[in-house]
C-alpha cells in the first residue's frame, strides 16, 4: 500500500515537471523569437523597470457578422464582412509611415539653407477642388510663407483633393494614389504635408486617407493618439465647409459673469447613431439628461433608413429634440458636451469654443487639435466615455473661479487659432517651422497666452522680455527711455523749419535716448552742421527705397523698447512728449499718441469709412505723434503682405492707418489717446509740407480706400472704438498751478 502511495506520488511530481518544462519552453521561445513590429517596442535595459503592460483604452463594442448599409447611402446591406488581407491593404497607407518622425522622414537641408517656404503644387487640369480646400491652399498662397519656386521650397502641398477621403462622399477623388506617385517631386512623401478632414467610411471609418502617403506628415482631424506620430503629424480640428476662410466671428462672450454661472450646466444637442460605430456615447446620454440644468438632446431622424433601425427611444427623444433651440441652449450652457460621433473629432467642438461654453470632452483616444502647443486643460474638461455618469457631478465641483479662467481661454484659443480656415492653416505651418527651427520655437507660454503663436515671431527673439505682452507675467518693465524717429521728406532750407523745433523740443525730454531722422527726401542729406546741437545722439539715416513703409523698418540703430514716431511737421512740446512716454510705460503693447481718428460702417454704401472729425470717440492714433513698442515695426515688415505695403509706398498714404489695423488686430484693444493742446490741429493744417498732403481732394478718398482693402485681408475690422481719454493728475482742476506736475499742459 506504501509502494502504491509512493509510486502515485512520485508519477504526479513528475506530471507536474514535464508541464513547468513545456510552458517554461514555450514562453523562452516566444521571448527569443517576438512579433516583428510588435506594439510594446524594444525589451527593457537590464536593470531597468519592467514596465506596466499596456490595455486598450476601451472594450470594442460588439460588432455583428453582419452590418447593414449606411443610412442614407440606400438599401439595407451596403456593408458586409471585410477579410483580414482587405482590412490590411486598406490601411497600409496609413501605417507604412507608422515610425516617421522629423528626423528620420524629413529633410531639413532646404529650410535651414532658404527659410521655411511652401510651395503649392500647380493645379491639374479637369480636377475638380472642393470649397473648403480651396480655402486651405488660398490661405497657404496668401501667406509670408508661400513660394512659387519649388527649388526654395522647405515644405510642399499638394493641389489634389485630399481633404474628404470617404468614399461615399461627392467631394471624394478617385485614383489618387496614382496621381499621387505620377508627381515628379512627390519623393515618397519626403517633406509633404496632407491635410485631411474625412477618412474611411462605413463601417468601420478607419483613418485611412485611401493612398499610400510615404513620408508625408499629416494634417489631420479626428486623428487618434493610437495612429498620430508625435512631433510629426498635426491634429486639426474638424470644420465646416461654411468656416470663414478669413477673420471670422469673434467669440459669443462679451463681457464676464461673476458668478460665471448659466441657465443650463451642461447641454447638448446632436445625432444619435442606432448602430455602427459611435453609436455607444451617444445612445446612452439618456441616462444622464435631467430636463432642468443638464440637457442632453439626441435625434434618431437622420438618414434614408432610421425608422427601419430605431428604438424604443425614438420617438420620444425626437419630440423633445424639437422643443429646444440649439442657439439658445449653446448661449445659456456653461458647459458642452462633445461626445464623438462616427468619426473621433465632432462640430460641435468648435462651435463650444466660440460660444464660451466649456467643452466636456468625450472621445477617448483622440488627439485634440493642435495638442502639441496648446494646453486644453486650461480650456476644457477632458472626460471619459467609460465614466458617463460621473461627469454631471465632476462639473458641479469645479469652483466659479475655475469656470471663469477656462471660459476666458476658450475665447483666446478661439479667435487665436480656429475663428477661421486661415488661421487653422498658420498654425499648423508655425508648428512645422518650431519643429525645425528648435533652438528659436515658441514656448507654451506664448502659445497659451494672449497675443498667441501667430503674432509672435521667435525669428524676432527668443527671449520673452523682448516682447511688449509679457512684462507682467516676467516681472518686468520696459526700459525707461525711448528712441524717437523722425521721417523727414522735405528738404531743409531754413533754420526756421518745424522738423528743427520738433528735434529740439524731443532732445529736451527727460526720458529721449537717442533721435533718429530717417531722411526719405529727394534732395541730398544737409550738411551735419545744420543740425541743431543736442544732449543726445542724433542719428540721420537716408532711406535707400525712399517709401513710406520704410518709417516702420526695424533698424538696429533702434535700442529701446519705445519708440516715439514722429511727421516732420508735428508741434509737440517737452512736456507732452512726457507725458505721453509716461502713459506708455503703463500700456507698453498699445499705441499711445495724440492724434485721434476713427472709422464707421456707412449703410448707405456698404462699406467702412474714415473720419477726422474731432468727437469724443475714436479707433486711431496717427503715427505722426505716437509711442509704441519697436516689435511692431518688426511684425510691420515681416507679418504685413507685400501687397499691403506695396499699396502703402504706391499712394504714399495710409502706412499710419496700418499700423493701427495691425497693434489692434494683436493686442484685440484700441489706442490710448493722451491730453493736447487745442490748437493742435489748426498747427498741423497750418505746416507745409502736411498741408499739401491734406488739401489734396484724392488724399482722404486714398485713406477710405485703404480702409476697405486692410480690412477685406484682415477678414473683419480689427479697429475698435474707445472713449477714453487720459490726463494728467489735477489736469484743469482748480488748484494751484505749482501743484501740477504737467503744469505746460494747461498753458499752451
Amino acid at each position: 500500500m506504501q509502494a502504491k502511495k509512493r509510486y502515485l506520488t512520485l508519477l504526479s511530481a513528475g506530471t507536474c515537471l514535464a508541464l513547468l518544462l513545456y510552458l517554461g519552453g514555450v514562453r523562452l521561445r516566444a521571448a527569443r523569437h517576438p512579433p516583428p513590429g510588435g506594439r510594446h517596442g524594444p525589451p527593457p535595459r537590464p536593470g531597468a523597470e519592467r514596465p506596466w503592460p499596456r490595455f486598450p483604452d476601451a472594450l470594442r463594442p460588439f460588432a455583428p457578422a453582419e452590418r447593414p448599409g449606411p443610412e442614407g447611402a440606400g438599401g439595407g446591406g451596403g456593408g458586409g464582412r471585410v477579410s483580414p488581407r482587405q482590412r490590411r491593404d486598406a490601411s497600409a497607407g496609413l501605417y507604412r509611415g507608422r515610425r516617421c518622425r522629423m528626423e528620420s522622414c524629413f529633410d531639413f537641408g532646404q529650410c535651414r539653407k532658404n527659410g521655411f517656404k511652401v510651395y503649392v503644387y500647380p493645379q491639374q487640369k479637369g480636377e475638380k477642388i472642393a470649397e473648403s480646400y480651396q480655402n486651405v491652399l488660398a490661405a497657404i498662397e496668401g501667406s509670408r510663407f508661400y513660394t512659387s519656386d519649388p527649388g526654395q521650397a522647405c515644405l510642399f502641398v499638394l493641389s489634389l483633393d485630399t481633404l474628404d477621403r470617404d468614399q461615399l462622399s461627392p467631394q471624394y477623388v478617385h485614383n489618387l494614389r496614382s496621381k499621387v506617385q505620377s508627381l515628379h517631386l512627390w519623393n515618397n512623401g519626403r517633406n509633404h504635408l496632407i491635410f485631411n478632414l474625412y477618412s474611411g467610411t462605413w463601417p468601420d471609418y478607419t483613418e485611412d486617407v485611401g493612398f499610400d502617403i510615404g513620408q508625408a506628415m499629416l494634417a489631420k482631424a479626428s486623428i487618434s493618439t493610437e495612429n498620430f506620430r508625435p512631433n510629426f503629424d498635426v491634429s486639426i480640428p474638424l470644420f465646416s465647409k461654411d468656416h470663414p476662410r478669413t477673420g471670422g466671428e469673434k467669440g459669443f462672450l462679451r463681457f464676464n459673469t461673476i458668478p460665471p454661472l448659466r441657465k443650463y450646466m451642461l447641454v447638448f444637442k446632436g445625432k444619435r447613431y442606432l448602430t455602427g460605430i459611435g453609436s455607444d456615447t451617444r445612445n446612452a446620454l439618456y441616462h444622464v439628461h435631467n430636463g432642468e440644468d443638464v440637457v442632453l438632446l439626441t435625434t434618431c431622424k437622420h438618414g434614408k433608413d432610421w425608422q427601419k433601425h430605431k428604438d424604443s427611444r425614438c420617438d420620444r427623444d425626437n419630440a423633445e429634440y424639437e422643443k429646444y433651440d440649439y442657439r439658445e441652449m449653446l448661449h445659456n450652457a456653461t458647459f458642452c458636451l462633445v461626445p464623438r460621433g462616427r468619426r473621433l473629432g465632432s462640430f460641435r467642438f468648435l462651435e463650444a469654443l466660440q460660444a464660451a461654453c466649456v467643452p466636456v470632452m468625450l472621445s477617448n483616444g483622440w488627439e485634440l487639435p493642435f495638442s502639441e502647443v496648446i494646453d486644453w486643460n486650461q480650456a476644457a474638461v477632458i472626460g471619459d466615455e467609460r465614466l458617463l455618469l460621473q461627469i454631471p457631478s465632476t462639473i458641479r465641483s469645479i469652483h466659479q473661479d475655475k469656470i471663469l479662467a477656462l471660459r476666458q481661454q476658450t475665447q483666446f484659443l478661439w479667435e487665436a487659432y480656429f475663428s477661421s480656415v486661415e488661421k487653422i492653416v498658420l498654425t499648423t505651418l508655425e508648428i512645422i517651422q518650431d519643429r525645425i527651427f528648435k533652438h528659436i520655437s515658441r514656448n507654451s507660454l506664448i502659445w497659451n497666452k494672449h497675443p498667441g503663436g501667430l503674432f509672435v515671431l521667435p525669428q524676432y527673439s527668443s527671449y520673452l522680455g523682448d516682447f511688449p505682452y509679457y512684462y507682467a507675467n516676467l516681472g518686468l518693465k520696459p526700459l525707461p527711455t525711448f528712441t524717437a524717429v523722425i521721417h523727414a521728406v522735405t528738404p531743409l532750407v531754413s533754420q526756421s523749419q518745424p522738423v528743427l523745433k520738433l528735434l529740439v523740443a524731443v532732445a529736451k525730454s527727460q526720458y529721449c535716448a537717442q533721435i533718429i531722422v530717417l531722411w526719405n527726401c529727394d534732395k541730398p542729406l544737409p550738411a551735419k552742421h545744420r543740425w541743431p546741437a543736442t544732449s543726445v545722439p542724433v542719428i540721420v539715416i537716408e532711406g535707400e527705397s525712399k517709401v513710406m513703409s520704410s518709417r516702420f523698418l526695424p533698424y538696429d540703430n533702434i535700442v529701446t523698447d519705445a519708440v516715439l514716431s514722429l511727421d516732420e511737421d508735428t508741434v509737440l512740446s517737452t512736456t507732452e512728449v512726457d507725458f505721453a512716454f509716461t502713459v506708455w510705460q503703463s500700456f507698453p503693447e498699445r499705441i499711445v499718441g495724440y492724434p485721434a481718428r476713427s472709422h464707421f460702417w456707412d449703410n448707405t454704401k456698404e462699406r467702412w469709412g474714415y473720419t477726422s472729425k474731432w468727437t469724443n470717440d475714436y479707433s486711431m492714433v496717427l503715427t505722426g505723434a505716437a509711442i509704441y513698442h519697436k516689435y511692431y515695426h518688426y511684425l510691420y515688415t515681416h507679418y504685413l503682405p507685400a501687397s499691403l505695403k506695396n499699396m502703402v509706398d504706391q499712394l504714399a498714404n495710409c502706412e499710419d492707418i496700418l499700423m493701427n489695423f495691425l497693434v489692434s488686430a494683436v493686442t484685440k484693444l484700441p489706442p490710448i489717446k493722451v491730453t493736447q493742446k487745442k490748437q493742435y490741429k489748426e498747427t498741423m493744417m497750418g505746416q507745409t509740407s502736411r498741408a499739401s498732403r491734406w488739401a489734396d481732394p484724392d488724399h482722404f478718398a486714398q485713406r477710405q480706400s485703404c480702409m476697405n482693402t486692410f480690412a477685406s485681408w484682415f477678414g473683419y475690422m480689427p479697429l475698435i472704438h474707445s472713449q477714453m481719454r487720459l490726463d494728467p493728475v489735477l489736469f484743469k482742476d482748480q488748484v494751484s498751478i505749482l501743484r501740477k506736475k504737467y503744469r505746460d499742459i494747461e498753458r499752451l
